[in-house]
């Protein structure tokens, strides 16, 4: 039941993701044919869509501006494509110790903040983290309860953990 409900949740991504402009099946074939990273910037891509005025500090596909860091809202799809390719790499050498998981953690990050997995100040490492590193492989739950805003389960993040999941998880 498990793997037929992963294959319904891919089979909708697939649908979502009009940017290949290909049938369900195609897109579905094109998308698992991309390499892991090329999947995770295809993925980043649809969920964030390019960033405009309204999302400041957010630029480009949803990298959020740095002390120091002067890049403008006006970017090019070439150059937010550049930026978000150089945020993953970054995010993937922060879980590189997590070997398989790494690629998954690192698209998780990218919306939710390594911060929130990793821990920081008063607060601990993230449950997801803690049952990976256990060598516990039953950890569905924890990664899709990364679905709040405010608080608030969001339908849209849920979607989005679900197909994450199915596309970045390695058994």
């Amino acid at each position: 039941m498990r793997l037929r409900s992963k294959h319904v949740v891919l089979s909708l991504c697939l649908v979502c993701l009009s940017c290949l402009r290909l049938s369900a099946q195609e897109g579905r074939n094109a998308l698992l044919s991309l390499p892991p990273f090329e999947r995770g910037v295809v993925v980043v891509k649809f969920f964030e869509g390019l960033h405009g005025k309204d999302c400041y500090p957010y630029v480009g596909y949803g990298h959020k501006l740095q002390k120091g860091e002067h890049f403008t809202v006006a970017m090019t799809e070439r150059q937010a494509d550049s930026l978000l390719r150089a945020d993953l790499i970054k995010r993937l050498m922060i879980f590189k110790d997590y070997g398989k998981d790494a690629l998954l953690l690192a698209v998780l990050s990218y919306n939710v903040g390594t911060s929130r997995l990793l821990g920081y100040g008063k607060h601990p490492k993230s449950q997801l983290l803690r049952k990976i590193e256990s060598g516990d492989r039953n950890f569905y739950r924890e990664f899709v309860s990364f679905c709040r805003y405010k608080g608030k389960v969001l339908r849209g993040l849920v979607k989005r953990r679900k197909v994450e999941f199915a596309l970045f998880y390695v058994p």
